[in-house]
């Protein structure tokens, strides 16, 4: 169990907080609100690509960009391909990292370049390499950035990169390796002015009202789950504290759902250091059969003799059900249930507010567990 003396005390959660993950869960909503002014400002309503685009192509550093394309896939209902981009490189920074367009990408094809930091040589490399096949290319980067320096019209439009006040001054206060695409939040500055495109290419469908909805969404998450709402009222810390000696077997069965896991799963590993695996659902029934049947189990005998502060809890298996909305009838959800109480695997369920657009549940679901990770992270065990 986590120690309900600092989850319970804000200040000391605040304190513990040096990279600000609290700090930017809590302004995921503004940051939306903010990444959907600029690009109306920067003129995304003027970009004109060759008609409709044949394929999305997303390039870009840190798990951020991954998980906006697999919710961009989601929410294009396959109107459209969307190919990530994965970088080659053998260096552990951004820097060092080299994109490189399909050999079939050309001029009916748009390019999406998004960063938090902009000065990748890399991205610089593939913005010119987009524009001699043709491509249409859009990026989300800071301004001033060497990635916005590369891209003008008329087939290429620079959004400038949303910051809210809070990650702003963080950039000043910690370490750069504190920063980055990890905090909470810099998926929406990156996402919202991909949403507000591909609605206007008639690729899906994001009106504004719908950007304004993703952010109050976001902004009523952080209301029920930050650091100042207790823990048998706040679901992240209460979900943090299930997680403290398990290993998350994340579970889910429709595309939105399948994204927020595998987010939830990298989170996990950044922000808490603590290991999940990510499958959909029915696959994950085979897949992780092993992990609910091995040295992860649950139930098995304790030996009352143990040393309990030189040999701490072993992990054990947690199943962690995602719903975007409430299984329809043929869902996998009873099976996976099934599956983990017959291996006296603990079930937890994380479920959006019923009625909630593919775009809002996203939003809760994804506020829920950057919250969770985040609070795993700063907690220690007692």
């Amino acid at each position: 169990m986590l120690d309900d003396s600092v989850l319970d005390d804000p200040d000391a959660l605040t304190a513990l907080d040096r990279g600000g993950l609290l700090r930017g869960a809590a302004e995921s909503g503004a940051l939306s609100r903010s990444a959907a002014g600029l690009a109306a400002e920067a003129g995304l309503g003027e970009l004109r690509p060759d008609g409709r685009p044949r394929a999305l192509l997303v390039a870009g550093p840190g798990p951020s960009v991954g998980c906006a394309a697999d919710l961009l896939g989601a929410f294009t209902n396959g109107s459209v391909p969307v190919t990530p981009l994965r970088p080659s490189g053998t260096g552990a920074s951004a820097v060092e990292l080299r994109w490189t367009l399909p050999g079939w990408a050309g001029p009916v094809d748009l390019l999406l370049v998004l960063t938090h930091d902009g000065a990748e040589p890399g991205l610089v490399a593939l913005a010119e390499q987009a524009y001699r096949r043709g491509c249409t290319v859009l990026a989300v980067a800071p301004p001033a950035s060497a990635v916005s320096a590369t891209i003008s019209p008329p087939r290429g439009l620079a959004v400038p990169l949303a910051t809210a006040p809070g990650t702003a001054r963080l950039q000043h206060e910690v370490p750069d390796a504190e920063q980055s695409t990890m905090v909470p939040g810099g998926l929406w500055a990156l996402l919202t002015p991909l949403l507000m495109l591909t609605d206007r290419l008639g690729l899906g469908h994001t009106p504004p009202d719908a950007v304004q909805a993703l952010a109050t969404r976001l902004d009523e998450v952080a209301g029920r789950c930050g650091p100042a709402i207790p823990t048998h009222e706040n679901a992240a810390k209460s979900l943090a504290q299930e997680l403290a000696d398990a290993l998350p077997l994340i579970w889910s069965e429709t595309p939105v759902a399948d994204a927020v896991g595998r987010h939830f799963a990298t989170m996990l590993g950044a922000a808490a250091g603590r290991p999940a695996a990510s499958a959909p659902l029915p696959e994950a029934l085979v897949t992780h059969r092993a992990l609910l049947s091995g040295e992860f189990a649950g139930g098995g005998e304790d030996d009352i003799f143990r040393d309990r502060v030189e040999e701490p809890e072993a992990l054990r298996a947690l199943a962690v059900l995602l719903h975007e909305r409430t299984p329809a009838a043929g869902s996998a959800a009873p099976a996976a249930r099934e599956l983990a109480y017959a291996h006296s695997a603990g079930v937890t369920e994380i479920e959006a507010e019923p009625g909630s657009s593919p775009l809002e549940a996203a939003a809760e679901l994804i506020a829920t567990v950057d919250f969770a990770a985040v609070y795993l992270g700063l907690t220690p065990n007692p």
